[in-house]
């Protein structure tokens, strides 16, 4: 059997990660070159590229202009709740880019300082992180109507010299006023920033504040461009914020170096695009994947990018992303499971799809949560094209695993993110450490060092970044997943860590029954949590999502449903609760709130996430766990 490109690739990145990196980072334009690939001297703090210096704006922008690429989309800005389609050329976002920059400059934000910024899914919220890094300021992108205390928290935490903002943001059926929510941040925060940049959008007019607050069009109307300034390889690009298990959020450090090197690679190894191609990731730029694939991979490849501000269904319907993907000649969608559940739970049968153009539609790939095998099949099955489900974190800022389609599709197996990516040496622990036969459940950790592009500590808090992720293994990070890797050297996934539930002495996977009940015909999604029992220790205890149109009783179908469960994972699960809910409580970038769902059925206290979507769920959930007898009392 000869030796796949992909294992000769990954192979390498093991052996000889100095070598294989060293190699890679000469995609990337460098002011100067580093004098290590790795320093591994203050272990297990490492860095890549030390001493190299290069700006990450430049090799954004300036470098395409420079190359030829001037007049070639780089940014589509498309808006169904606003009716807006603008486009940008890679010299009009440069020239904005640059003018922003000046904003920023004499506002006297200057190298190393932070800026917050709160925006809306706009064009002007890529803008102003681009800015940010062409004069080595550090951004810290907030998610758009954050509650002021959560907001307040991230003020205190990086001490902004700026924050940049909009008046409003706007959501399917409301307007969401931002300004009023920042001031009552700043008013709560310890620490207050010199000056506020407001644009000010036409559905909402914000109330400025004389001496603080500054409008976005007046300052541009006035501003001088500004030149890119050289950072060095190991200065953070951005902090982002992650949940922290205290209530205290975690500041994740992207440094510039290794962010651009694995960044730029991943675009062709992975994603298999080429410059000049159109690459969109639905997500947000509050979050990691709006962060590395809206505004920084495609534009380091010379790729068009794309913001979108609406939704998979509602904007105006199930079709939007199909709508989208035609209009702009989208290559390659990336965006999270959740989004084509809420897709297929309205358009079960692919209607919609039929009113549109996507023979130019390459590949979808999936990420942000554990993909069920159903979900995955029935968006191949409609769109006949791969669907290929990868996996990563916050933390690592790219792929940890995925089907590297530029490197030669391996076969695909669904519910599996495929094989480690270059750089990942994934391993399976058990709680002591050992490493654990092919196909036994257990800790999914990686080894030291981390490949380029992962964080290398937590802002100002080297101590929390050792007790959160190294701390459990010695030399190993945890990435907090429990899974197993079979036979063939390909990944599961199962759950959490905190998902994984003892059912009378039985290690559990919530992920396997999930993947059950979501193959039901009537199921549009699904979660299962353990909940506790006084005998068993813990139970499961399933919530329903139905598809649109289904008209049989929810009895019947949870009958169903635990019949299945018993079948595919045996009388060991010992699942026998189900309810049918209208949907689940989810995070603004689709992840299923589960830990919140289990405090209210063990009746424990509980914090309403600042991520949540719509808080109003949680209600809903309650009232249908009462119906079944949660919180049991004593």
């Amino acid at each position: 059997m000869t030796t796949s490109q992909y294992e000769k690739v990954y192979t390498k990145s093991i052996e000889d990660p100095e070598g294989f990196w060293g190699s890679v980072a000469e995609g990337i334009h460098w002011d100067r070159h580093w004098d290590r690939v790795l320093d591994d001297s203050n272990s297990p703090f490492y860095h890549w590229f030390s001493g190299g210096m290069l700006n990450s704006c430049y090799n954004a922008l300036d470098r395409h202009v420079e190359g030829g690429r001037a007049e070639q989309l780089a940014l589509i800005y498309d808006s169904p709740v606003t009716a807006t389609i603008r486009r940008y050329s890679y010299r009009e976002l440069r020239d904005e880019v640059a003018r922003f920059a000046g904003v920023l400059v004499d506002q006297g934000v200057g190298k190393g300082d932070r800026v917050i910024v709160y925006m809306p899914m706009i064009a002007e919220a890529v803008i102003a992180m681009l800015a940010c890094a062409r004069i080595g300021a550090v951004h810290s992108v907030v998610f758009g109507g954050f509650a002021a205390n959560e907001l307040a928290t991230r003020i205190d935490d990086c001490k902004p010299k700026a924050i940049v903002t909009a008046s409003c943001g706007i959501e399917v059926k409301r307007v969401i006023q931002y300004k009023p929510l920042l001031d009552g941040a700043i008013e709560t925060a310890d620490h207050k920033p010199d000056a506020c940049i407001i644009l000010q959008r036409p559905q909402v007019q914000a109330t400025m504040i004389e001496g603080r607050d500054v409008d976005w069009e007046q300052a541009m109307g006035t501003a001088t461009a500004a030149d890119c300034v050289s950072v060095a390889a190991t200065d953070p690009l951005y902090i982002l914020y992650t949940s922290g298990t205290t209530g205290m959020p975690k500041g994740v450090v992207r440094d510039n170096g290794g962010h651009a090197v694995a960044l730029n690679w991943s675009m062709s190894a992975i994603y298999d695009v080429k410059p000049g191609e159109v690459y969109w990731a639905a997500s947000d730029v509050g979050w990691v994947v709006g962060h590395s694939y809206i505004v920084y991979a495609p534009l380091f490849y010379g790729c068009t990018t794309l913001v979108y501000e609406g939704k998979p269904v509602g904007t105006p319907d199930a079709g939007a992303f199909w709508r989208v993907i035609s209009e702009h000649d989208v290559n390659v969608l990336f965006t999270a499971p959740t989004a084509f559940r809420a897709i297929k739970k309205e358009d079960p049968e692919g209607k919609l799809l039929k009113n549109y153009d996507l023979s130019g539609f390459r590949s979808l790939f999936l990420a942000g949560e554990r993909c069920d095998p159903d979900t995955l099949e029935w968006a191949q099955d409609q769109l006949g094209v791969p669907v290929i489900d990868h996996w990563w974190q916050t933390e690592t800022g790219w792929a940890i695993a995925s089907n590297c389609m530029g490197l030669g599709a391996l076969p695909f197996k669904a519910g599996s993110p495929t094989k480690p990516v270059a750089g990942y040496d994934v391993q399976v622990l058990d709680i002591d450490g050992h490493q654990l036969p092919n196909s036994e459940m257990g800790n999914i950790v990686i080894k030291l060092p981390l490949p380029p592009g992962c964080l290398p500590t937590l802002w100002k808090n080297d101590e929390r970044f050792i007790s959160s992720y190294l701390s459990t293994y010695e030399g190993f990070y945890l990435t907090g997943d429990a899974g197993f890797i079979d036979d063939d050297g390909y990944l599961w996934i199962m759950s959490r860590i905190d998902d994984v539930i003892n059912v009378a002495g039985h290690r559990l996977s919530t992920g396997a029954m999930e993947e059950a009940l979501s193959g039901h015909t009537d199921v549009a999604e699904c979660a299962v949590i353990g909940v506790e029992d006084s005998f068993k220790g813990q139970l499961p205890l399933g919530f329903i999502v139905l598809k649109s149109g289904v008209e049989r009783s929810d009895e019947i179908i949870v009958g169903e449903l635990i019949q299945r469960v018993r079948q595919e994972i045996g009388p060991v699960a010992a699942f026998k609760m189900a309810t049918v809910v209208n949907r689940l409580p989810k995070t603004r970038s689709g992840k299923i709130l589960r830990g919140t769902m289990k405090s209210i059925a063990d009746g424990t206290e509980h914090r309403v996430p600042a991520t949540i979507d719509d808080p109003v769920i949680l209600v809903e959930i309650a009232t249908s766990l009462h119906l079944i007898g949660y919180p049991k009392q004593d």
